[in-house]
């Protein structure tokens, strides 16, 4: 038994090596505007920039704590798949497939008005047309982690991709996190990436949408199939997942209150947050999932890896972009004075 854990290390999947990322990276362009135009207007932006981001901001959390990340996804030629590239290298990811000849990796366009509300507008480029064919090219090693986002299954090609290779794994802990557009899923999608993930991260609101229910601690439990039906909710609203050989553990972020884990065989634990001061809460929670892995390739006890993923993510909102990540040594400050 680890210290401080309440769970036997030996229970949970093995401890991954390198953590394999099957999502998507794209570019953000954040602009920012005192108010946004009226249909048809036009308005002067007070900032702009432009960064990788998508499933960057996982990867980057990880690499900065010492993991080592290998992007298995698409990217495209052109200006912004140099962009993502050059992020990636900086980083120290691996980079697997190809550049898709003649198509360009997707963006986002990021509308920030002077309250803080942010509109979005996604235009989809190389990194949603992911095949069979690249994802021969993924040889996942025993210790591998893999992780799945649920905006690879929006894409059609993707999800056909990513349907047929999951079943082929080893024993490899697979995390799947669905993403705030997890309601437009397709439901056998949903069921089968639940059906083989051992971990799900995710939002409050996330849980609250698989679960049905919109108390996170009691969504944990039912997700985690501590009401006696495993993983029961939209995706499979009546009866356990078929096929399932492992126990799904559940981690649902309430942001400043830190997480909760849920287990098949052990109440819900809510490990507590740190108080910080907030300026940019975009990237949050990429970077929890991110420190998340890493602190249990680490080593580290469920309850632990959730309490460095915790202080990863608050102070990562002090600091203003969607990769603002801490390096392992600035953690491991913040953990002593905490």
């Amino acid at each position: 038994m680890r210290p401080g854990s309440g769970h036997p290390a030996a229970s949970g999947p093995a401890r991954p090596g390198r953590l394999l990322h099957l999502g998507n990276v794209v570019v953000d362009i954040v602009v920012e505007v005192p108010a946004l135009p009226g249909r048809g207007g036009d308005v002067l932006a007070d900032r702009a920039e432009s960064t990788a981001g998508g499933g960057f901001n996982v990867m980057a959390a990880a690499a900065r704590q010492g993991l080592p990340v290998a992007y298995a996804g698409a990217h495209g030629t052109g200006p912004f798949g140099t962009l993502a590239r050059a992020a990636l290298a900086a980083e120290g990811i691996a980079v697997i497939q190809p550049v898709k000849a003649g198509l360009d990796t997707g963006f986002v366009l990021a509308i920030v008005d002077a309250g803080g509300e942010r509109t979005f507008l996604t235009s989809r480029g190389a990194e949603a047309t992911l095949t069979a064919a690249d994802l021969g090219r993924v040889s996942p090693a025993a210790r591998d982690a893999v992780y799945l986002s649920g905006y690879s299954l929006l894409h059609g090609s993707n999800r056909a991709a990513l349907l047929g290779w999951l079943p082929r794994l080893g024993g490899q802990p697979v995390f799947f996190d669905p993403g705030p557009l997890v309601g437009s899923i397709p439901a056998g999608a949903l069921a089968a990436a639940l059906g083989r993930a051992d971990w799900l991260t995710c939002n409050a609101r996330e849980a609250a949408v698989l679960a049905g229910n919109e108390d996170p601690r009691a969504a944990a439990a039912v997700l985690a199939g501590r009401d006696g039906q495993p993983g029961r909710g939209r995706a499979d609203p009546e009866s356990p997942r078929p096929g399932r050989s492992r126990p799904l553990r559940v981690l649902v972020r309430i942001g400043p209150g830190g997480c909760l884990i849920g287990r098949p065989d052990a109440p819900v634990a809510h490990v507590p947050g740190f108080p910080v001061d907030a300026v940019d809460t975009n990237g949050a929670g990429d970077t929890h999932t991110g420190a998340f892995i890493a602190a249990l390739a680490a080593g580290a006890a469920e309850t632990e890896a959730a309490r460095s993923a915790n202080a990863a993510a608050a102070l990562s909102v002090t600091r203003r972009g969607p990769a603002t990540a801490p390096t392992r040594a600035e953690l491991a400050r913040f953990l002593a004075r905490a």
